[in-house]
């Protein structure tokens, strides 16, 4: 996906990835290459998984260890992106080959003390984090948001729904494209239809048009199938 979002010429953070058997033959060399090449603080991620889960934030050698043995759990490939000072957006897509892109939202984090939104503070009723939505963003960076999130669906010939995932760092208002969830949620808790809401598509008339698109997508296929 990354190497994907790279050739379609968007702006990602830095990040290194290995296997698990990588790990287990020689830990000083991945070491010293994230000192090199990521720096502290980091996050260490399985490289297939959602919501969080195996995910750690790493800011030096001992908790990074801690955080690759967590990941390595779930996951035989492990991701590490360097951490950013910055706000997490989120931006919806329905479609296929001419997909829509939704309002932009926004989780914002109220008490500082909390670690990063790991899947506790995305799922439970702590009070630390609210998902906003419209993002308290101005017009220029919902469209260029909606236009990157668009690309990056395409880049990885993306079908029905996505959700893209975006830092928008506090200092240099840079925005980079975190990753592409190609089956977000759809609780009463996701952010997925809460940005459709507000981008005037109900949750029925959200799940109307992704059968649409599942037959779309089938036809699409019976067409062009080719016989050996």
């Amino acid at each position: 996906m990354k190497a994907l979002f790279q050739e379609a010429g968007l702006p990602i953070c830095k990040y290194i990835w290995f296997l698990r058997a990588d790990w287990r033959r020689d830990q000083d060399s991945i070491i010293r290459k994230v000192k090199r090449d990521i720096g502290y603080p980091c996050f260490v991620k399985p490289a297939n998984l959602g919501s969080s889960v195996g995910v750690s934030k790493a800011t030096d050698r001992e908790s990074l260890v801690g955080a690759i043995d967590l990941a390595a759990r779930y996951d035989r490939k492990i991701i590490i992106e360097e951490g950013l000072t910055a706000r997490e957006i989120e931006c919806a897509i329905i479609g296929n080959d001419e997909p829509r892109a939704s309002l932009p939202g926004e989780y914002v984090i109220y008490d500082e003390s909390a670690r990063f939104l790991d899947y506790t503070e995305k799922y439970a009723s702590t009070g630390h984090v609210d998902f906003v939505v419209p993002a308290p963003v101005s017009k220029s960076a919902t469209e260029k948001i909606q236009r990157m999130a668009i690309k990056a669906f395409k880049a990885v010939d993306g079908a029905g729904l996505a959700r893209v995932d975006f830092f928008l760092t506090n200092d240099t208002k840079e925005l980079f494209v975190n990753e592409l969830n190609t089956m977000p949620g759809l609780t009463e808790v996701s952010g997925y239809p809460k940005m459709w809401a507000a981008s005037d598509l109900k949750f029925p008339q959200v799940l109307d048009r992704l059968v649409e698109l599942a037959f779309e997508r089938h036809r699409d296929k019976l067409l062009n199938k080719t016989s050996l």
